[in-house]
């Protein structure tokens, strides 16, 4: 490192050579220093080189242009403070002329540079939004080179990801029209960039999300989710899951134009992260309403749902599953069975005791778990867990149990010849307490004589006291 800073030292003269070629070629090797590690683009900022670049950014041709914001962006990818440094020694107001230069690859170079500066935080964004970038960028996704396109695009995206104020801007400069019109653009790596932009519009607000849908998106965007390249799929189901998530209108938009059967195919086709946004996209129309929640269950949302819980080797897209399935599961006694009949409440208590999960997994496979049992009905999914649960988990078993026997007297048969009346005699429940209670309500559903068999261990010692 320490020798490189001193190439950089010998690099600044060539800067100011009056050989144009050797400028550049200067530029390129300051340029490819300072994006190797944070410490060189340090030393350029320390070596006093970027009012010398910005100064050049003015005045020179088009090949120094492209060198000098090559290196402004170099700089700026590490942190906030090397952006920051950028932006003190005056590039934004210079990188967005560059917006306006008549070469494309110029204007390229800054956009690059400016979204750069842009994706550390609202500040930064702020500040190019404050340079006029904008409208510029706006007229850049417009041009035919695609390069260009893509570029201005991923600025736009990374302007409007901080706060809702900076994705106004973007949407009052004209930006969605011209985005959605690109969503069917060959180019996937265009495709990539547009729908992220329109995601990180979407994803603030419900007005937002609303004017996003206005631009007649869907069903357009669907066809993304069946798209070859890996990330296309990912950038749209994320744009499907930042509107999904608002209110129930949006997700029933989304649902009548066959979005989530779309998201549901597309679960089934990809693995590992693509399938992340697709997930939480389900758990989210499922969460806002009984009848939503339905719609996932009809297009068999449920299946592939189950898959990723048990296949994803990533915890963070277990417990996407597993807060999906509890959304799903949560409304109705009908709705808590469509999950248990898949037999993923086993599972869900597996992940949850096992200290080998992340903490975050743990947490959604509990809270999964108490969704589904406080509405499931169906006791032949919830008969095997009375053996495995924790006391904290059995508590809602049990008084599922509690509700459906009394009223049931061929579930009250069964109870007792799959020896689940004898298992409950077996839990050790404090006294008073509501675990008691249930348990006390299952007993009162049977002839004395026939608990009174079951309290007892062979070795004649009383598991349990019973009122």
């Amino acid at each position: 490192i320490v020798a490189l800073v001193g190439v950089m030292a010998l690099l600044r003269p060539l800067l100011l050579d009056v050989v144009p070629t050797i400028q550049q070629t200067a530029a390129l090797a300051l340029g490819r220093l300072a994006s190797y590690n944070d410490e060189l683009a340090e030393a350029v900022v320390k070596g006093d080189i970027l009012p010398q670049l910005v100064c050049s950014l003015s005045e020179q041709n088009r090949f120094y242009k492209k060198a000098a914001a090559f290196v402004l962006r170099a700089v700026g990818k590490h942190s906030p403070q090397l952006a920051q440094a950028i932006v003190q020694c005056g590039a934004l107001e210079t990188l967005v002329i560059c917006l306006e230069d008549f070469d494309p690859g110029v204007k390229e170079a800054a956009a690059w540079a400016l979204g750069y500066i842009a994706r550390h935080n609202s500040e930064l964004s702020q500040a190019v939004v404050d340079a006029g970038a904008v409208p510029l960028l706006v007229l850049c996704i417009q041009e035919p080179e695609i390069a260009l396109k893509r570029i201005a695009a991923s600025t736009l995206s990374d302007i409007s990801k901080h706060s809702p104020e900076l994705a106004q801007t973007v949407v009052d400069a004209g930006a969605i029209a011209h985005l959605a019109q690109m969503i069917l653009n060959p180019d996937a790596k265009l495709k990539r960039q547009v729908l992220s932009a329109l995601s990180q519009i979407a994803k603030h607000s419900v007005d937002l999300a609303e004017l996003v849908v206005e631009a007649e998106i869907f069903p357009v965007v669907l066809t993304c989710l069946k798209d070859s390249d890996e990330y296309v799929k990912k950038n749209g189901a994320t744009l499907t899951r930042e509107i999904a998530k608002h209110t129930p209108e949006l997700s029933q938009l989304i649902v009548n134009a066959g979005g989530v059967a779309a998201v549901i195919d597309c679960i089934g086709s990809c693995r590992g992260t693509v399938r992340l946004p697709g997930i939480m996209m389900l758990g989210y129309v499922a969460a806002h309403s009984e009848n939503l929640s339905m719609a996932v269950i009809v297009s068999k949302g449920i299946p592939p749902l189950c898959t990723c819980l048990i296949e994803e080797n990533e915890d963070h897209i277990k417990a996407a599953a597993a807060w999906a399935l509890g959304q799903v599961g949560r409304h109705t006694p009908e709705h808590a069975r469509a999950v248990a009949v898949a037999n993923v409440l086993p599972t869900l208590l597996s992940m949850y005791m096992d200290t080998h999960s992340s903490e975050d997994l743990q947490v959604k496979a509990k809270k999964a778990l108490k969704n589904i049992l406080q509405k499931c009905t169906y006791l032949p999914a919830l008969e095997p867990l009375l053996h495995d649960a924790p006391p904290n988990i059995l508590k809602h078993i049990v008084g599922q149990f509690s509700k459906v026997l009394p009223h049931d007297s061929k579930a009250r048969r069964l109870f007792v010849t799959t020896g689940g009346l004898k298992k409950v005699q077996e839990i050790k429940a404090e006294p008073g307490s509501l675990l008691q209670e249930y348990i006390n309500t299952i007993n009162n559903c049977y002839p004395e004589e026939i608990v009174r068999q079951y309290l007892k261990t062979p070795a004649g010692e009383k598991l349990v006291l019973l009122s």
